[in-house]
């Protein structure tokens, strides 16, 4: 992104409480052939335009976030869970409305049935009143303004004129036609949305190329800067005036496991264009957040730190072998960024659970993780004969797959002492039953001007224990 400034950003617009119910069936119902679902456990989260403020937010925007919720059991619980996530929460409560509600029932990772509960009547005068005061005391300071339209009744006519002639509106609308007077900076119909708007029933299966002859068309009938057109697993077009379209790419995700993944393109989308970014380049962020997510249960958000790993990982950047110089080129980079370098060391002959989870936390404790491998001859040094038991290429190599690992090299020395004065990260972290106050290499790194910290292993995880157990095998 083009700043590092803190982005403010207002979202507008229906919010929900998306609720998903998890529990095992092993037996149909006596009265219809449907399962009978034991409910084991339930998660609340932000839905609609409060899961696009969580992401906002998550992804590292202040946000206000300016909606209408019911007096309700279900409002207070999303208030609730807007707060968690750290959102500015300036929802107006009208007495006797239900809060959208929707749950999903999962059994055994599978979604088998939906039911909502949602309140279309118009907003009463006193309750629009309110929401364009509090509009109207947001607006001033904010970057940027993401309107969600979902035909809840909070987007009236007044309040899409209050947002009229904003520099930077963008608009996630199930009907973008009513927003054209505002003239919006960027709108994001899905592709149904946009064959509504076209009213046009020549529709082909190549959803692209329709699209891209259409181009200039759905620049004129919304009336904005620039249009994104989402087509779920087979990414999005992004138009722009005088401008081929310019297309994102999807991994395709189960559809249960898409739920709110528009929000989180959104939301990156709005973030990136208020840093400074061209439209392609936020299209693009919009494309790796919404890739994070739908890898997840549930409706969930991307952190700033998982998206700037997801972009890296595009651009061939993330999860490299890389040597010790080169890799202290990339370092700088990243710190001239801002960016966190958090660094680790170990032969990872044998990679288990305890790896993983050590190097996962280890992960979440800066921006880019450095993982240093000993060498062959080093392990054996280190183990004694028969080991390793993976070559050195190949511990690397997979290492470097874990999507939470930025970068992998090789030390051939007994401590990572010289990679450590290269590298000189702002953390150092070993998994282990020490403290920090037992590491050779803590003196140095401190002397640096790093931290240290020791990250437990997951009991019973270790690679001596697994050989060992093999070696019992017949």
């Amino acid at each position: 992104m083009g700043t590092d400034k803190i982005v403010s950003a207002v979202v507008v617009g229906d919010v929900m409480l998306d609720s998903w119910l998890h529990g095992s069936a092993k037996r149909l119902a006596q009265e219809a052939p449907v399962p009978v679902m034991s409910l084991e456990s339930t998660e609340d989260a932000p839905g609609g335009a409060a899961n696009t403020a969580a992401n906002l937010v998550a992804l590292g925007a202040g946000v206000r976030l300016v909606g209408v919720v019911g007096d309700d059991e279900c409002g207070a619980k999303l208030v609730e869970a807007l707060r968690l996530h750290g959102v500015g929460v300036d929802l107006v409560t009208v007495p006797g409305r239900r809060t959208a509600h929707k749950r999903r029932l999962i059994t055994s990772g599978q979604l088998t049935a939906r039911y909502d509960e949602e309140d279309h009547a118009e907003l009463p005068e006193s309750a629009e009143r309110e929401l364009l005061r509090r509009l109207g005391d947001v607006l001033p300071a904010a970057d940027v303004v993401v309107a969600c339209d979902y035909g809840g009744g909070v987007c009236t006519p007044a309040v899409r004129k209050a947002l009229a002639g904003l520099p930077l509106l963008i608009v996630d609308a199930h009907a973008v036609a009513p927003w054209r007077e505002c003239g919006p900076y960027a709108v994001l119909p899905n592709f149904a949305e946009v064959v509504r708007l076209l009213d046009d029933e020549d529709e082909t299966g190549d959803r692209p190329a329709y699209l891209m002859a259409r181009s200039q068309q759905l620049l004129d009938l919304t009336g904005a800067r620039m249009i994104v057109t989402t087509l779920d697993g087979e990414g999005t077009l992004l138009h722009r005036a005088g401008r081929p379209p310019y297309r994102t790419y999807a991994q395709p995700a189960p559809q249960h496991m898409a739920t709110g993944a528009g929000d989180t393109f959104t939301a990156a989308f709005a973030l990136w264009l208020a840093g400074g970014a061209p439209p392609e380049e936020a299209a693009r962020a919009g494309q790796a957040a919404a890739g994070v997510v739908v890898r997840r249960q549930g409706t969930a958000v991307c952190t700033r730190y998982e998206l700037l790993r997801a972009l890296r990982r595009q651009e061939g950047q993330e999860g490299s072998v890389q040597p010790a110089e080169r890799l202290a080129e990339l370092l700088d980079e990243h710190r001239r960024r801002g960016e966190r370098v958090v660094f680790t060391n170990g032969c990872f002959d044998v990679l288990h659970r305890g790896h993983v989870s050590y190097l996962e936390q280890a992960s979440r404790l800066g921006d880019v993780l450095v993982v240093a491998v000993n060498s062959d001859a080093g392990v054996a040094r280190l183990k004694g004969p028969g080991r390793p038991v993976n070559p050195c290429e190949d511990r690397m190599s997979v290492l470097a797959a874990l999507t939470f690992v930025d970068y992998v090299t090789e030390f051939d020395e007994d401590t990572p002492e010289r990679l450590l004065r290269m590298i000189r990260p702002e953390l150092y972290v070993k998994g282990g039953d020490y403290t920090a106050e037992m590491l050779p290499e803590a003196p140095l790194v401190r002397a640096l001007g790093g931290e240290v910290r020791v990250l437990g292993y997951l009991p019973d995880h270790s690679t001596t224990a697994i050989i060992g157990r093999m070696r019992l095998l017949p």
